[in-house]
């Protein structure tokens, strides 16, 4: 195969763009992906400051790196969620990764906090991944808003959206519907959240952090095991192996026929947001659930002793 900008060997072959370039080329395509979401989502500008969420694997080392080189105001902001041999290696990754290119960095230990991630399973009696990730966009945008920034950016793929997308439809969970998509703006004490990686596929960012160089974190979380999650990327894979194009076809129309008619709903008809009666975040009850998983670890924790 040729690479269709140049015609040398191709080296990344993209059945779903009728398309394949080589390593030198490569790089530009996905640029121009990521440029392209920029521009039509109208996700931030070159006087946004922008906090990006950096986990340590490939796509957000990957979008931060991008957002570097294109000459965007970016900082990385990670969190370390206190889970023994895995979380010392994630930020040891994000850590070097910043240092070697320059970058600004913030970290927030979920220990120093007084909830990390081993005591949430412990003592919660809920899906831990589910409870984490709550815990994880607390804190991101709470940073996010203490600190002034104008948006938080997150390496949400194609893969990652589409997935979300089939379990919040099988589900028909009007709420999550009615926010899904490559921009959440800014309202009721939430910054705004971008995703500008929803062109590109796992696969894609992949071949762009291997060819760039970047040293990956890519231990999987021992505690993810079993997640429905990567149970529907793996449906979604074999749909896009077969019919390739399906995920990007079927999110855009998604954008375009769905999620206005969610929105237009969830507007008519959601809850109300005030501030938590603890913390300040926004939610629709009286106290956030992050404030009451924080209450129900330590009323666990003293029923221990």
């Amino acid at each position: 195969m040729k690479c269709t900008r140049c015609r040398k060997t191709a080296h990344v072959s993209l059945p779903s763009h009728h398309s394949g370039f080589c390593a030198e080329c490569y790089p530009l395509f996905f640029t121009r992906q990521v440029e392209t979401a920029i521009r039509r989502q109208k996700m931030f500008t070159f006087d946004d400051r922008i906090l990006v969420a950096l986990s340590g694997g490939k796509d957000s080392l990957s979008l931060m790196l991008e957002l570097h080189l294109l000459g965007y105001d970016v900082t990385g902001l990670h969190i370390d969620l206190g889970i023994p041999n895995s979380s010392d290696k994630a930020r040891k990754k994000v850590e070097d990764f910043c240092e070697l290119h320059g970058l600004a960095l913030r970290v927030f230990e979920m220990a120093a906090w007084g909830l990390p991630i081993p005591d949430v399973k412990a003592h919660v009696k809920r899906p831990v991944c589910a409870v984490c990730g709550k815990l994880k966009r607390h804190h991101f945008n709470r940073i996010a808003v203490e600190e002034g920034f104008d948006v938080l950016a997150t390496g949400h793929n194609l893969d990652d959206e589409v997935a979300r997308l089939f379990a919040n439809t099988l589900r028909w969970d009007t709420a999550y519907l009615s926010d899904q998509g490559p921009v959440l703006p800014a309202s009721d004490g939430f910054v705004r959240k971008v995703k500008p990686l929803f062109r590109l596929s796992e696969y894609e960012t992949a071949n762009y952090a291997f060819l760039k160089g970047i040293e990956i974190h890519s231990d999987p979380c021992p505690y993810s095991g079993g997640a429905s999650f990567t149970a529907h990327k793996e449906l979604w894979g074999e749909l896009e192996h077969r019919s390739p194009g399906q995920k990007l076809q079927f999110y855009q129309a998604f954008l375009k026929n769905g999620k206005p008619a969610f929105a237009q709903l969830e507007k008519e008809t959601g809850a109300q947001l005030a501030p938590c009666a603890e913390c300040g975040s926004p939610t629709s009850a009286g106290t956030c659930s992050v404030c009451r998983i924080r209450e129900a670890v330590r009323q666990s924790r003293e029923q221990a002793e």
